[in-house]
């Protein structure tokens, strides 16, 4: 087993020590082999840990007096914040201090940052985001979901190789069945980056390869892993998400509107709540950074504790199952 020794950026993110702190104190308290290092402005920490509970033999603090902001331009966060607890954390997983990092900081700077710190795996020309997505019978595995906006069909590929590598390793599936997110499922369609990458997918006899998938298979049992380009698969996520939250606010509205959608509501409960479990974002939280020397785990900028707990929880099972070593094996050419 991989040690379980990870650096959470602990100041970048939306909410900062207000997610960060909690969520490490909660992960600590529920995982007796976890070690956290948190990574940020030591005394604004030392005073967020105040009256937490938890084991100081597994939590640390490692100094990084700046932070890079949700605001940062990637190139100027590269260049001028070195000090940040961003960089530090990736320093601390370059130099092997720690197994992996978690941050809900900047997307563009993580991966900047990540791509220089870390160096990407050989022959990897961009890395790729990837999440689980709550799906029929369990979650299907989309990237990319952001790292790569543009990109080609050897890119595209690649992305296919390591998300089924993901899915098989954290789901212990055989053969992932993966599948091309296209605008429709006649081989005709598409762009030619997608038509091309459909065809070197199709030639790896080691990817179980299902054809084009369409926006609504994302949440099929038919498939374990849906690949695109970075800018299809952030604006899918993002809308998985809207639609999550405004399903679960309008059935609340409709309960409430009548005596009788009360008693409806009050009948339901039990059964809206495990909806609401099954639906909401927070649960799936934690989305790996693939194609680099490390294990990098992006949290969701607004992630508030729960979240940004579920996303320590996802960098320490990839640890514990030796993600990063059995990726670096299947991309290895035969």
């Amino acid at each position: 087993m991989a040690s379980l020794r990870l650096a959470v950026d602990a100041m970048s993110g939306d909410h900062g020590l207000r997610s960060s702190i909690p969520a490490s104190v909660n992960a600590l308290n529920l995982n007796s082999a976890l070690h956290i290092v948190l990574v940020g402005d030591e005394p604004t920490i030392e005073l967020s840990l105040v009256g937490k509970k938890y084991d100081p033999q597994r939590l640390s603090i490692h100094h990084a007096p700046d932070v890079v902001t949700m605001d940062d331009k990637p190139s100027r966060a590269l260049r001028n914040k070195k000090n940040s607890s961003m960089y530090c954390a990736l320093e601390l997983l370059r130099d092997g201090k720690v197994a992996a990092v978690v941050s809900a900081g900047n997307t563009g700077a993580l991966v900047a940052m990540s791509c220089v710190v870390l160096e990407r795996l050989p022959g990897i020309k961009r890395p790729a985001i990837c999440a689980p997505v709550p799906a029929h019978g369990g979650h299907t595995y989309l990237l990319d979901l952001g790292a790569s906006v543009e990109c080609d069909a050897a890119q595209l590929y690649q992305f296919a190789v390591m998300g089924s590598a993901l899915c098989r390793v954290l789901d212990r599936r055989e053969a992932p069945r993966v599948a091309l997110l296209n605008i429709g499922s006649e081989l005709i369609k598409g762009t030619v980056a997608i038509r091309e990458a459909a065809d070197l997918i199709a030639a790896d006899s080691g990817l179980n390869y299902q054809g084009f998938a369409e926006g609504g298979d994302i949440f099929s049992a038919d498939v374990d892993v849906v690949v695109c380009d970075g800018f299809a698969g952030n604006v899918a996520l993002k809308v998985c998400e809207g639609t999550a939250k405004f399903i679960a606010s309008t059935l609340r509205a409709r309960f409430k509107k009548t005596l009788y959608g009360i008693l409806i509501g009050l009948l339901s409960r039990p059964i809206m709540a495990a909806f609401q479990r099954d639906i909401n974002p927070e649960r799936y939280n934690g989305a790996a950074l693939l194609g680099l020397r490390g294990v990098v785990i992006k949290s969701h900028g607004g992630s508030g504790v729960e979240s940004f707990e579920s996303a320590i929880k996802q960098a320490a099972r990839a640890l514990s199952l030796d993600l990063q070593s059995q990726i670096e094996q299947q991309l290895k050419p035969n």
